[in-house]
């Protein structure tokens, strides 16, 4: 008989030991012969769990990514609110201040004052000092006038009152200023409002009896 015979002793080729593995991980056959493994098969396995990592991967990137932007989003509106609304707590600290101080003046009688004329100038310079510290601050008086509407964003109403000739809801009486930072409300002003008047039966106007 021709040909030669298999040397026992010889090493096997790299292709050759392949298969002998995927033999021995998968299982011999029922005949003992070693399944055929798909190399095609094998290869579409291993591209699709390198996609899946390289696809995981860029998930985690992107999530990093969203994070810094939004710490650092945080981090600008954060300063643009320190400049913004950086005089809100000296404001809040100051207009005790002032009120004691308005309050003060306003308790000054006509004969006070002249006696004690730059006295008085003193101090309501100083008055308006405080209000060109806070305003230099973007702290804004809120002072309505009487008549003014009512308004729930600005205002504190301390009680009510039928006023007539005063529209349901209008001011009538300015209590105490109120102050705003931008849109940032500090203090609101406190008034009084106007309700409306209740008339007596006896008080309708009377109509001619039809005849």
């Amino acid at each position: 008989m021709s040909g030669t015979a298999q040397n026992p002793d010889q090493e096997n080729s790299p292709e050759e030991a392949q298969l002998d593995d995927n033999a021995q991980e998968n299982g011999a056959a029922e005949d003992g012969v070693p399944p055929v493994v798909d190399a095609y098969e094998v290869m579409e396995i291993r591209i699709a769990e390198l996609e899946a990592e390289v696809a995981e991967a860029k998930d985690r990137q992107l999530r990093a990514l969203a994070e810094a932007e939004n710490t650092r989003r945080r981090g600008q509106k954060d300063r643009d609110d320190a400049l913004r609304y950086g005089g809100v707590k000296l404001a809040r600290d100051i207009l005790p201040v002032l009120d004691n101080l308005q309050r003060a003046i306003r308790s000054v009688s006509s004969e006070q004052r002249e006696q004690a004329a730059d006295v008085m100038a003193g101090v309501e310079l100083t008055e308006r000092e405080l209000i060109g510290a806070l305003e230099k601050n973007n702290i804004m008086r809120i002072n309505p006038e009487i008549g003014d509407k009512f308004d729930a964003n600005q205002h504190q109403a301390m009680f009510e009152a039928p006023v007539p000739g005063a529209a349901k809801g209008t001011i009538i009486e300015v209590i105490q200023e109120g102050f705003i930072c931008h849109d940032r409300l500090i203090r609101a002003a406190t008034v009084g409002v106007a309700r409306a008047v209740v008339e007596a039966p006896g008080d309708a106007p009377e109509t001619d009896a039809e005849s």
